[in-house]
């Protein structure tokens, strides 16, 4: 009996009471669930970071293309589809399914294909999404349809600004006060600088000023 006794007596010392056992249990769960919240926490942050990140270069991409665009302007006008009227190398008018179209350089031709190096290029706004549009020829005709690729998303506004050479700007390119300036010549016209207003429904409005050369 003595040694039995004893023996029950050691083994409540050494093992854990029922109340024990939950304390355990409930200090166990306590540090999991604060270890799942931390890193839930940290999962969410980084998608928050990678979807911000990922707005901004889709942001700069956007207006990186369009100085690009701009800023290569080049002042060769294109023929209208019906092959019956010239359409200006800059045209800017609300009358059209375009916020711009321009003739633009550098098009590059690293396959050598049997073309030249101008573009012609438009963007075009359709449920806060902005596209950019390219030709494959200069002077395209009916059958020839634009390629236009998604370039900027969540646009609740967007203006073209043009600066003319009497430092006079105006949101219609060729200017209705070009009164000195027809034909060909108004054809051919470009602006000393243009400015590019974006207001987009996360940022804010964005600016850009692009001084075109020569």
């Amino acid at each position: 009996m003595g040694f039995a006794g004893s023996k029950d007596r050691y083994l409540r010392s050494v093992g854990f009471t029922f109340i024990e056992m939950l304390v355990a249990i409930l200090v166990f769960s306590v540090f999991s669930y604060g270890t799942f919240i931390a890193v839930k926490l940290a999962s969410d942050q980084r998608v928050m970071t990678d979807e911000s990140m990922s707005r901004v270069s889709e942001i700069q991409h956007a207006m990186v293309t369009m100085s690009r665009d701009f800023f290569q302007l080049s002042p060769r006008p294109v023929r209208g589809k019906l092959g019956d009227t010239h359409i200006p190398a800059l045209r800017s008018d609300a009358r059209t399914e375009y916020v711009v179209e321009l003739t633009r350089a550098g098009w590059s031709n690293h396959l050598g294909l049997p073309r030249g190096t101008l573009q012609r290029v438009a963007y075009r706004l359709e449920d806060n999404v902005l596209y950019r549009a390219h030709f494959g020829v200069l002077d395209a005709t009916l059958a020839n349809e634009p390629v236009e690729t998604e370039l900027l998303t969540g646009i609740d506004n967007i203006e073209i600004r043009f600066l003319d050479t009497s430092n006079q700007w105006s949101t219609q390119w060729p200017p209705l006060r070009a009164l000195d300036v027809s034909g060909p010549a108004e054809l051919r016209m470009r602006p000393v600088a243009i400015e590019i207003v974006v207001e987009l429904d996360d940022v804010g409005e964005i600016t850009r000023l692009i001084e075109i050369s020569g």
